[in-house]
């Protein structure tokens, strides 16, 4: 059999996971002195009430205990250890620590270079394919072949938590100052940090810069539309994004306490992935 564990960088609590056969491990929040699982012991409303009291909260990794325990649990399976982005995270490290002390175990540990919506996708399609019974290198194959069709968009709305978290070139980390204006930072292509893409004088013009890169590059592609606290700008993107692209599928996500935690409350991404 071919078994999925992954974080809750996809976005599925370890609840909805485990209804769903899989696992996802939960990412770490660290506020007012006290760590936290997100989604089982901190939500989103709970963090945003820490951080209007001034506390300021940091994210880590799930556990090495945590992600080995899953491995245990699964070690007569084909393992498909699905981390979020290397570089944003050191959950990938971990998961490939944890692989290490298992010799004889088939783990796969992926660098999904991704988290959220992308990130979710890759967890559905796998899921997929393991009812479909493929085998597991053409499960390998296709999520290889989606994670290069990624790209990811940010539009902070208080740069002080990316420059906080280090998850920003120096050139991005420059835009902090620049607030009055809309930044829009671009994940790299190795998905280890967050690059410059463009400033704005408006949060409408940020949108429409992006939408101006991906045109003519959506080819059966999904948008996700992830915010903090910012349904009414989701939901303005993706109007804008609709009507420049037609019969093109749109979701909205809530960002989870680990990615308030980085891009701050009010944050805004964009990301897609080919089907």
């Amino acid at each position: 059999m071919i078994k999925l564990i992954t974080d809750t960088a996809s976005l599925f609590t370890p609840e909805e996971a485990k209804s769903l056969g899989f696992i996802s491990n939960p990412l770490i929040i660290n506020i007012n002195g006290k760590s936290y699982e997100e989604f089982t012991q901190l939500n989103d409303k709970q963090l945003l009430e820490e951080i209007k009291k001034g506390h300021l909260p940091t994210s880590s990794q799930p556990s090495l205990g945590k992600i080995m325990d899953a491995i245990e649990e699964n070690i007569n399976d084909d393992i498909i250890l699905l981390s979020m982005a290397d570089g944003l995270s050191g959950t990938y490290q971990t998961c490939l620590s944890a692989a290490n002390h298992f010799e004889n175990a088939k783990v796969h540990v992926i660098n999904s270079k991704t988290l959220c919506g992308p990130q979710k996708y890759l967890v559905e399609k796998i899921l997929e394919s393991i009812k479909n019974n493929d085998n597991i290198d053409t499960i390998l194959k296709m999520i290889h072949e989606k994670i290069d069709s990624i790209e990811s968009f940010l539009l902070p709305n208080d740069f002080n938590y990316l420059k906080r978290g280090g998850r920003c070139t120096p050139i991005a980390a420059a835009l902090g100052g620049l607030l009055k204006l809309q930044p829009v930072v671009k994940q790299t292509a190795d998905g280890k940090r967050l690059d410059k893409f463009a400033t704005s004088r408006s949060f409408d013009l940020a949108i429409k810069k992006i939408i101006s890169h991906y045109e003519g590059k959506l080819d059966k592609h999904i948008i996700y539309i992830s915010h903090a606290f910012a349904s009414e700008n989701a939901e303005k993107a993706k109007k804008m994004f609709e009507d420049k692209f037609k019969n093109i599928e749109i979701n909205i996500l809530e960002l989870s306490c680990a990615f308030i935690t980085q891009g701050g409350p009010g944050c805004l991404a964009i990301q897609s992935i080919k089907k």
